[in-house]
């Protein structure tokens, strides 16, 4: 899944609303950032194979300590800890926690049999990316959901507060639109480097959640207002 996982972060502002989108991103994300990593040091292997799915021309051979269900529950655990050290928030932590994990119950869904519980286990998949007007309804649903509750549950302070939330949905749109039309990677190094790229995407998140407050913040209770009224 692509922006469904940025849909759900969205989403997840309602539930932590203490929490900066930025962290709230890279907490859906960490699996796709840690991959990478595994792929550069040769302990995890894609191969290109155009035509595997009618959606992603990826051949995930071994992927067991970025996208075993099990190492997703550690990450997940490890990423709750951290914040809840740096942080003391409880919920937050949580939050986190959950999301990270929730990574792998949306690859679950669109990925072929290729997703491990445990290093060496058996691989699941539902494989919607075999279907393309599934795998569309799915991650626009998901992603548009995602945007409105956040949109529902924060209000701009600012400009930027505003634009800059926006232009974040339409670049997530627009580079998961490129994806779908554009050529098959030349390798798997490029997929690495690339991975990398998209911590952009959080820092991108962060930057325009400092410009936004939830909205159960921007006024005083009545009672408090009434008693400010001449």
């Amino acid at each position: 899944m692509f922006i469904g996982h940025q849909g759900v972060a969205f989403a997840a502002k309602k539930a932590a609303p203490g929490v900066s989108l930025g962290a709230l991103f890279l907490a859906s994300m960490w699996l796709d950032l840690a991959w990478p990593v595994f792929l550069l040091l040769g302990i995890e292997t894609v191969e290109i194979k155009p035509g595997i799915t009618k959606i992603m021309p990826l051949d995930f051979v071994s992927y067991p300590y970025s996208h075993s269900l099990l190492f997703a529950a550690l990450w997940g655990t490890a990423f709750g800890l951290v914040y809840w050290m740096l942080r003391r928030d409880s919920r937050g932590a949580v939050v986190l926690g959950t999301l990270v994990v929730s990574h792998w119950v949306l690859d679950f869904v669109v990925h072929r049999p290729d997703m491990p519980l445990y290093p060496g286990s058996i691989r699941l998949g539902l494989d919607l990316w075999d279907s393309v007007p599934a795998t569309l309804i799915v991650e626009f649903v998901i992603f548009g959901g995602g945007v409105a509750i956040y949109l529902l549950t924060t209000k701009p302070g600012d400009r930027i507060g505003r634009y800059a939330i926006s232009g974040l949905v339409l670049v997530l749109l627009a580079m998961y639109i490129g994806s779908l039309v554009g050529p098959p990677p030349p390798g798997w190094q490029p997929i690495a480097y690339s991975n990398f790229g998209s911590l952009l995407f959080p820092l991108w998140a962060w930057w325009a959640d400092k410009h936004r407050t939830p909205r159960d913040r921007l006024a005083p209770p009545r009672a408090a207002a009434e008693l400010r009224s001449p």
